[in-house]
C-alpha cells in the first residue's frame, strides 16, 4: 500500500454568493490521493474546480463537506494549519507576488526565518534551495530585474528552504515564456527525481503533462478521467469535448488513425513518432 501525502475524501466546496443559496459549486464531491514521491498533474479548463482543490492542498480552502488530510493532518482543524503548510508548499501563478526581499538569498531565507530556523541552518538551506534550480549566480540580484522564469524559479527556492515533503503548483507557468515555462518545468521535474519530492502540478499545458506519473482531469467539479499519460491523451475527443488540447503528436496520431492509417493511439512526444513512423514504412 502506498503511502499518502494527500487525501480528499468527498471534498464539497461552494464559493460564496450574494444570495446565500446561489453559491457556484466549485468542487463536487471529489475524491483523490496524492501518493508520496508521485509527480501529480490536474488537468482542467478555467472553471473545472482545479486551483479550488489545489487551494485546499495545504488549507487556504477547506471543505464545506468531507475532509482532507495532508500527511494524515486534517486541514479542517485550526491546529494543523501551521504544519501542514510544513508540509505542503505552494508555488502560484504569479512569482511578483511571492517574491517579498529586495535580494534574490534574503527571499529566500524569508520562509526559514519566520519558522525560527537556526542562521546557520538557514545559510545552508538557501544554497541548497538555489542550486536546486540553477539560481546559485543570482543570489546577490534584486529579483525584480530577472526573467518570469527566473523570479518563479527564485520563488520555488523560497518554498523549497522550508523543507516541504509536497510542493503544489497552481499553474505556476501560465505567465510565463515557452523558455521560462522549459526552465521551472526542469526544476519540477529535478525535485521530484533527484530529491524525491511529491509533486502537484495544476496546468492547461498538455506538454508539461506528458512527464507526469498520473494524470487526473477535472470538469464541471468532478474528476471525469484520471490514469497515467499514455492512457489519459489518447481520448481525443473526450478531451475537446471539455474544451481540452492533447499533446500535438496525440492528435496527429488521432487524424492519421481516422484517415486510416495504422498508428499507434498512445503517441505523446516527437521521438515517439518518429519511431513509429520508421516502423509503418
Amino acid at each position: 500500500m502506498e503511502d499518502k501525502m494527500i487525501e480528499c475524501n468527498g471534498v464539497i466546496y461552494r464559493y460564496a454568493s450574494s444570495d446565500k443559496d446561489d453559491g457556484k459549486l466549485a468542487l463536487n464531491g471529489v475524491n483523490l490521493q496524492v501518493n508520496k514521491g508521485e509527480f501529480l498533474v490536474i488537468l482542467g479548463r478555467n472553471g473545472s474546480g482545479k486551483s479550488t482543490i489545489a487551494k485546499h492542498m495545504n488549507a487556504l480552502l477547506v471543505p464545506y463537506d468531507g475532509k482532507v488530510y495532508v500527511d494524515k493532518l486534517d486541514t479542517s482543524d485550526e491546529r494543523n494549519i501551521w504544519d501542514i503548510r510544513n508540509k505542503a508548499g505552494m508555488v502560484f501563478q504569479n512569482p511578483d507576488n511571492q517574491i517579498v526581499a529586495t535580494i534574490v538569498e534574503e527571499d529566500v531565507a524569508f520562509g526559514p526565518e519566520n519558522l525560527g530556523v537556526e542562521p546557520t541552518e538557514i545559510k545552508q538551506r538557501v544554497d541548497e534551495s538555489l542550486k536546486s534550480v540553477n539560481m546559485q549566480d543570482y543570489r546577490r540580484h534584486a529579483p525584480h530585474l530577472l526573467s518570469g522564469g527566473q523570479k518563479q524559479r527564485v520563488a520555488i527556492a523560497g518554498v523549497l528552504a522550508m523543507r516541504p515533503e509536497c510542493i503544489i503548483f497552481d499553474e505556476s507557468t501560465a505567465m510565463l515564456d515557452p523558455s521560462g515555462r522549459k526552465e521551472v518545468i526542469s526544476s519540477i521535474k529535478e525535485l521530484n527525481g533527484k530529491h524525491g519530492i511529491t509533486i502537484v502540478l495544476i496546468t492547461h499545458y498538455m506538454e508539461e503533462a506528458v512527464e507526469a506519473d498520473r494524470i487526473i482531469v477535472m470538469d464541471e467539479g468532478k474528476i471525469i478521467m484520471e490514469g497515467n499519460p499514455k492512457s489519459v491523451f489518447p481520448n481525443v475527443s473526450k478531451m475537446q469535448k471539455i474544451g481540452l488540447d492533447v499533446p500535438q503528436m496525440t492528435e496527429l496520431a488521432y487524424e492519421l488513425k481516422n484517415s486510416g492509417i495504422d498508428i499507434r493511439k498512445d503517441i505523446l512526444t516527437i521521438d515517439e513518432m518518429v519511431d513509429e513512423l520508421c516502423r509503418l514504412k
